[in-house]
Order: structure tokens, then sequence, then C-alpha cells
């Protein structure tokens, strides 16, 4: 049965990347080379604009046609797929912690963050509010300690088990507290009270901007920098972007699936696919669509769009709260972990 199930979850994630699966279990592909990207869920606008560049530029290049394929969903997910079986050729998730997780299953090498010149992180990101414009409930809100000031404040933001835009504002949450000298039971205490105050939790950050923005539910919405951009342009006014003054240095780490990309032959393109992030047309295309750009030239030229809201001081995640990635995770998202403590105790009925 549960055999079954992993093959109907793959099934369905090869067909939303446009892949078509035979009955035979064989994968029909168009001539030339198809890279398959695992993208982090609210990335959909990111690389829409970019792989139609990057296919351009590669063939002009090397005189060979590449396609790209992507696949959405929130960041934990998607890495539980991959190391499932779906053979992603490069992986774009949200955390650090998910793409190593598929190091640590045995589909990439050792090594994965420094194999690509430039880097693994071509863009950086953070967690920023978005309230509707006019509400007397979010009237005064400014700050971190701000979203419990009210107990009538409902807050949406996805689960940080299965989305990298969740987990990270659990972490913006906590290390608010931690930076301005606050202990971890004072940390604990505040991010129990925020979860308090929220509907439930959305699977991914796209499934809780349509909750939000679209649905109507909720007062603020924690949420990426760019997708807040996003859905406060498309409101017509009615939404609002606030930025905290301090907020988490979240970095989306991006990597080769080694052992899909050598079998499928797709080493040298997905590498260029992954390196073509870092070039001035890529990083300009990525400051557009509101991820800051790690090219220094671009992040000089682009900073003032990202701090009309009000400047953002960004601060890293291991020396604020301590610990490596891995115990990070085990700490705080494993189960029975600190989340699954605070969340089972303090949700709303």
């Amino acid at each position: 049965m549960l055999r079954s199930v992993s093959i109907l979850l793959a099934a369905a994630y090869l067909l939303a990347a446009g892949v078509w699966i035979l009955s035979s279990g064989v994968v029909r592909r168009s001539s030339g080379t198809e890279l398959i990207n695992v993208a982090c869920d609210p990335t959909r606008e990111l690389w829409d604009e970019l792989n139609p560049k990057f296919c351009a530029r590669y063939e002009t290049q090397t005189g060979s046609p590449v396609a790209i394929r992507n696949s959405h969903g929130g960041s934990a997910s998607q890495a539980m797929q991959v190391k499932s079986g779906f053979e992603a050729d490069v992986v774009t998730l949200a955390m650090w912690s998910d793409t190593d997780a598929i190091r640590k299953a045995g589909l990439m090498d050792d090594g994965w963050e420094t194999r690509i010149d430039g880097g693994s992180l071509p863009y950086l990101s953070t967690i920023v509010f978005v309230v509707r414009t006019g509400s007397e409930k979010t009237r005064d809100l400014r700050d971190w300690d701000d979203l419990i000031a009210r107990d009538d404040v409902r807050i949406i933001v996805p689960n940080p088990k299965m989305s990298g835009n969740g987990k990270w504002a659990f972490l913006a949450a906590w290390g608010s507290v931690k930076r301005r000298g606050g202990s971890d039971a004072e940390a604990e205490e505040f991010v129990k009270q925020l979860f308090q105050r929220t509907n439930g939790l959305d699977p991914s950050a796209r499934a809780a901007t349509e909750n939000f923005a679209k649905n109507g539910q909720g007062d603020v919405h924690l949420t990426w920098e760019n997708e807040a951009h996003l859905e406060v342009n498309q409101s017509g006014g009615k939404l609002r972007l606030i930025n905290p003054p301090a907020s988490v240095r979240a970095e989306p780490h991006v990597a080769v699936v080694d052992s899909v990309a050598r079998k499928k032959g797709t080493a040298a393109a997905a590498k260029a696919y992954l390196e073509y992030l870092h070039t001035e047309e890529a990083q300009r295309v990525i400051a557009k669509h509101y991820y800051r750009p790690t090219h220094p030239e671009v992040a000089r030229e682009s900073a003032e769009q990202f701090d009309r809201a009000g400047k953002i001081e960004l601060f890293p995640v291991v020396p604020t709260i301590g610990a490596s990635w891995d115990g990070i995770d085990t700490r705080f998202f494993v189960k029975d972990g600190i989340f699954d403590r605070i969340y089972d105790r303090g949700k709303s009925p």
C-alpha cells in the first residue's frame, strides 16, 4: 500500500513538472537535454523568467538545445520526494538542511556547496509582514513583539514541518527574541503565543498566500520578501507591506543532484544552469522578483527597492540561535521537537 502511494505521488510530481510517464514506467522526453528543477513553492515566477533566458544562452554557447521543467511545493516535502526517487537534476529549495538531507540520502556528493562557480547561494531573502490596509487590528504593528500584542490578531504562516517559509518564519520569530538578549525560555514563550494566533497551518508558502490574499483569511501574513511584494502589488491597494527592523537572513541554496545527473547524462547542463544564476543577467532578474542578489554590483544597484518599506537588519540563524543546522533541525523540527511541543499545547481550538 505504501509503495503504491509513493508511486502515485512520484507520478503526480512528474506530471506537474510536465513530463509524461508511459505505462512501462519509461519517461518520454523531447530531443535534446531536459532538466528537472525541483523548487520551493513561491519561486514559480522567478523560474518562469529565468528558464527561457538560460535555455537560449546555453544553446547559443554550446549548440545543444536544453529544456527545463519545474516542480514546486513546500521545501521539506520537495526534498522528501527527491529522496523517494523523483529524478530531479537540480534542487532549488528553501533550506540548506533540506538540500543536505538529499546528500545524506546518498544522492549528492559531499561538498555540494562549493562545486558551483559562484557558490550555491545565488540570492538571499528574509521574512516580512503583510497586513490589510486600514485594519484597526494591525494599525500599530511594526515589529515582532507587536504580533502578540493583541489576542484577536490572526496570523497566517505555513507549516514549518513542510515549508521553508514556515521554518524561516519560526526561526525569525525565535531569533528576534534571542538577538535582543532574551533567553531560550522567553523565545519559546513568544513563539508559542505567536502560533496560538494561527488559524491552522498551510502546507506551503503559495497556499498561505492564496488563503491570505485571495481568500481573506487572517490579519497578518508572515512570508518571504518576494512573495510579500507579489501579493501587495497584485492587491490593488488592499494589502500593505511591513518590514520589521530586523529579520532572519534566509539562505535558499541550490545544488545539482549528482546521482541523477550522472545517470541521465545531464551533469554539464545542470551545472551550467546553476552557474548561470550568478551572471549579471540572471542577477538582475533575481532582483526584479525581489530576491536579494548576491552579485555585489547588482546588490548595490537594487538595495533601495528592498528598503522602501524600511531597512531590515538581517541576522544569521546559527550564531543567533546557536548550534549547527543539524542541531537546529533536531532541536526544533523533528518529531516531538520544540515546534511539536509548542504547537500541540498552544494551538487555537
